[in-house]
């Protein structure tokens, strides 16, 4: 005679006995072998364990019907079922009382405990854990069967109503199926990576018993018990903890103490290799002194605490038990790899000198030529398309932007549609040739700024720019092939972040300075006056004597036409005062007609509501609307979506703003020009040989954008695999200033916020994550076609020039201030300046508060300061040639705070120099002794690996 309950167990029997390599653990795929769990692992030399899952069953009903009902689970963190919602509550740190932890450990001492428990089903697993010779046999079949009921499970399938599996309801065949799918398609099946394991707790009250019962079983080989758990995972621990009725919580709180101790890695680890009784004992003590305690009347017991964003690395706890294990100390990572983490490049292979010529560029070449098939064969990926369109939009955005400001700097010497095909072909062949081929080559703020200066430069002095600038671009082409061949590029070992910041700084401040000047411009040209004033007067559309177009009527001092012809860029518009302006056939204050203060309040309308919406959807992000999906998305496109919103707003209000200046056909945009410029012009012969001085400048100021990106971009916490290439990437940027040269195109080097976007959009992470847990940041999808295949298409806009046209001016002046001032709070630079004009109360707990007194910060700020205002002053004087210079001046700088800054204080506010990384004793570069000598939560943060974070705007 079968016990009752039995017989519904084995109708279920058939979906056991799997064995654990078997069975599909879900269609996500696991954790890569770059996981930082597994970093930690391969350092410490030991294998990696398991993911397991942890679910603790209640039995409820007492004293009438007893069900098992699941009631809270654990991977990570602790989840708890809030029946009166119906739902699993959100991941949350456990906290748990002391008087349980003991209880179960006195429980464990006198219970059963079966370390290697060969058991192959569920029903072998149960009569082995009844057999107490404290149970009679007849209490022992009751207690089988109660064992054996199946318990109930919350599961919210997707678009579904939560299902509860029921001991009554699913005796035939098809429900037996009908469960079996239910499981499959649990969500949380979908988060565990395969090879996962599971732990069962079961736990509650019994009238019956007289003492308690209490079990702690280890299978030797995990199989799959049926219904006992929500996922079809192989179990690999059971626990049963039964016992006659309490006060409280007692046993509930008692399981809750077991799959929490299951759910540490430590615990785990060291249960997984126990051999008896006394090994288990001493992984719950173990666990118990590194339990923090929270003092009573202090906290409230109810309150959940929320996952860290970062799980703390468990180096140093597993390190520590291996030298218990092992009886020697744990191997540590050197002192090199470690710093290679957090930044220092100094033992990169690329950054070698070879004491050859050209001995960098060659080994580059013969790196990346091994890579350079796989380069094109890794973007089969579906991410790769979805990259393309974000950072095509990005492209054709940052092309439009900086193609109209370099219309206004060069006077129409070169335009958008240069821009535009400037950027298809050097970013296509940068894609193809360069060693770093996820860098985007674009117009960026400082080469902005030196045009500018160089056309100021030749039209004060009467000069020919375009053959000037041609014979600039020739030097700049053979200083840079200098600079490889010298393997000057491993200086770039001394770009520590107090350069990075400064030279950041400097770009942001440039971006938001041009475009609020380029507003206070347009109110300059458009200043509210009072009707009747001889100033005021109608902007407005007529038919011209020659169709659709008419020609400028000046009605206004020249100064002021001059600002408005440039500024507006429309050929059908004229500017007359009212009463002449309808004897044309124009409407005033009509469609098409507007007042010139309506001109100055709408520029201005559009100006902030472009800059404050992409601010906004650049917040999104971070927020707690949407799904992360619809966040990412906003998030991403804020500047497209931006300039949008602001065309739509100019169109349905019928505006007559300033608008992007296009040519209508596929030629300069400098009237008389061909695509060849010619070398000479009207330009002395001389002039050749005395365009070096400003290329030597230009030359600097090319190296250092370009490598201060390649350095930012090769960082080691990006994970890169087939290694950087800054020898041949300098080699194809100065091949490409001379071929824009002679076209007559705007330079290009690399873009250090567009190239950070296009890393962010080809990263790789884990897909399985625990509940609570974020994803594993896994490195970037290394390729080159996903770049080649948005320079391609960005050349083909060019022929979007007729859509182009109607972007009003003042759209793009806000995007420009929003790059620039996103990009500028990306910096910790910032922080330590909000530092200063906050009292230290509020001050915010940063680490490097923990080990540099606050007045050593406030000056190492102040000393940055001083740099970026002396930089800013250089560059707004007559001398702003040269501030090239003082950007390689901020190496000097850096290299004398070694006199002000002890070595401890400039690794936590800056990085350690090449040489003086070698002369600092190896204790303040461990994380155990990061410079207080003890294994405080202060010094953690010190060794945890990094996933970058791009939190700047695409550019």
């Amino acid at each position: 005679m079968k016990p009752p309950g039995q017989e519904e167990f084995e109708a279920s029997s058939a979906h056991e006995n799997v064995p654990a390599g078997e069975l599909d653990s879900g269609p996500g795929p696991g954790p890569s072998p770059d996981d930082p769990s597994d970093i930690d692992c391969r350092e410490l030399g030991v294998p990696k364990d398991p993911l397991l899952f942890i679910q603790l069953n209640e039995l409820l009903g007492w004293p009438q019907a007893l069900e098992w009902r699941e009631t809270g689970r654990w991977v990570l963190f602790e989840e708890k079922l809030e029946v009166g919602a119906g739902r699993w509550s959100a991941p949350h740190v456990p906290m748990l009382a002391l008087p349980s932890l003991k209880k179960l450990r006195s429980l464990l001492a006198e219970g059963l405990v079966l370390l290697d428990c060969p058991a192959q089903s569920l029903l072998e697993l149960v009569e082995q854990v009844t057999r107490v010779e404290s149970l009679s046999p007849e209490l022992r079949g009751q207690l089988q069967a109660l064992l054996l009921q199946r318990p109930q499970h919350h599961i919210q399938t997707t678009g579904t109503r939560p299902c509860w599996g029921s001991p009554h309801s699913r005796k035939a065949s098809h429900s037996e199926e009908a469960l079996l799918k239910e499981q499959h398609q649990n969500p949380l099946r979908q988060k565990l990576p395969p090879g996962a394991e599971a732990g069962v707790v079961l736990v509650g009250e019994l009238g019956f018993l007289a003492q308690p019962l209490g079990a702690f079983v280890q299978l030797r080989d995990p199989v799959v018990l049926g219904p006992l758990t929500e996922v079809p995972l192989p179990s690999r621990f059971f626990c049963l903890f039964l016992g006659p009725p309490t006060l409280g919580r007692g046993y509930h709180e008692m399981g809750r103490a077991a799959a929490v101790l299951l759910s540490d890695p430590r615990f785990q680890w060291s249960v997984r290799r126990a051999s008896n009784l006394h090994d288990l004992l001493a992984a719950l003590d173990a666990f118990l002194e590194e339990a923090t305690v929270l003092p009573p009347g202090r906290w409230d017991p109810t309150t959940r605490i929320p996952p860290p964003k970062c799980i703390p690395s468990q180096h140093k706890r597993l390190s520590s038990q291996l030298r218990e294990a092992k009886g020697l100390s744990a191997p540590h990572p050197a002192p090199d790899e470690d710093r290679h983490r957090h930044g220092p490049h100094v033992s990169s292979p690329e950054l070698q000198r070879t004491g050859r010529l050209f001995g960098g560029f060659v080994q580059d070449v013969r790196r990346k030529a091994s890579w350079y098939r796989s380069d094109f064969s890794d973007a089969m990926h579906p991410q790769c398309f979805s990259a393309v369109l974000y950072i095509y939009l990005a492209t054709v955005t940052n092309a439009i932007t900086f193609g109209g400001l370099l219309g206004d700097a060069t006077d129409g010497a070169q335009g958008v549609l240069e821009n535009f095909l400037g950027t298809a072909v050097a970013g296509a062949a940068f894609c193809l040739m360069a060693g770093q081929p996820l860098t985007i080559l674009s117009s960026t703020g400082p080469v902005l700024v030196f045009e500018r200066l160089l056309f100021s430069f030749s039209r004060d002095h009467r000069l020919d720019y375009l053959p000037f600038r041609l014979w600039v671009g020739i030097w700049v082409a053979t200083f840079c092939l200098v600079l490889v061949a010298t393997e000057a590029s491993v200086l770039v070992r001394y770009f520590t972040r107090f350069t990075e910041e400064g030279f950041c700084a400097l770009i942001s401040l440039i971006f938001i300075y041009d475009a609020v000047g380029k507003m206070l411009n347009v109110t300059h040209a458009y200043p509210i006056q009072r009707p009747g004033s001889p100033a005021y007067g109608c902007l407005c559309q007529y038919p011209g004597p020659g169709g659709n177009e008419s020609q400028w009527t000046r009605t206004r001092p020249k100064d002021r036409d001059d600002i408005l012809s440039m500024d507006l860029g429309l050929v059908n518009v004229s500017l007359l005062p009212p009463p002449e302006c309808a004897q044309r056939g124009g409407h005033p204050r009509g469609p098409g007609c507007h007042t010139v203060p309506d001109i100055a309040f709408f520029s201005l309308l559009l100006f902030l509501t472009s800059f404050l919406f992409a601010m906004a959807l650049k917040q999104v992000k971070t927020s707690h609307f949407f799904p992360s999906v619809v966040r990412k998305v906003l998030s991403d496109f804020s500047s497209v979506l931006a300039i949008l919103l602001g065309c739509g707003l100019d169109a349905f209000l019928g505006l007559a703003t300033p608008k992007l200046m296009v040519p209508r056909e596929f030629k300069p945009t400098l009237p008389g020009r061909g695509w060849l410029v010619s070398p000479f012009g009207a330009n002395p012969w001389w002039l050749s040989i005395a365009a070096a001085l400003p290329a030597l400048l230009l030359s600097i100021l090319i190296f250092m954008d370009q490598q201060i990106t390649a350095v930012i971009l090769n960082r080691a916490e990006y994970r890169l695999q087939k290694g950087a290439g800054f020898h041949l990437d300098l080699f194809c940027v100065a091949v490409l200033v001379l071929l824009t040269s002679v076209l007559g195109l705007p330079w290009y080097v690399s873009a250090t916020v567009i190239s950070l976007a296009h890393m962010d959009s080809l990263r790789r992470e884990s897909r399985a994550c625990a509940p609570g847990q974020p994803p594993s940041f896994l490195g970037i999808r290394e390729q080159r076609l996903t770049g080649l295949v948005v320079f391609i298409l960005t050349g083909v806009s060019v022929f979007l020039a007729p859509v182009l046209k109607f972007i009003p001016m003042p759209v793009l002046y806000g995007i420009f201030l929003y790059m620039g001032v996103a990009a500028l709070s990306s910096i910790q630079f910032m922080n330590r300046v909000q530092l200063l004009l906050m009292p230290p109360k509020y001050q915010p707990d940063l680490l490097l508060l923990r080990h540099v007194p606050l007045s050593r910060v406030h000056l190492f700020t102040a000393i940055q300061l001083v740099c970026l205002g002396l930089l800013w002053i250089i560059k707004s004087t007559p001398a702003a040639i040269i501030f090239p210079l003082m950007l390689l001046g901020l190496l000097g700088v850096r290299k004398a705070l070694e006199w002000v800054f002890s070595p401890q204080e400039l690794l936590w506010l800056d990085e350690q120099m090449p040489e003086k990384e070698r002369s600092i004793p190896e204790k303040w570069l461990e994380p155990e002794y990061s410079f207080s000598g003890s294994d405080s939560e202060d010094s953690e943060p010190m060794y945890q690996p990094k996933a970058p974070e791009i939190n700047i705007s695409v550019n």
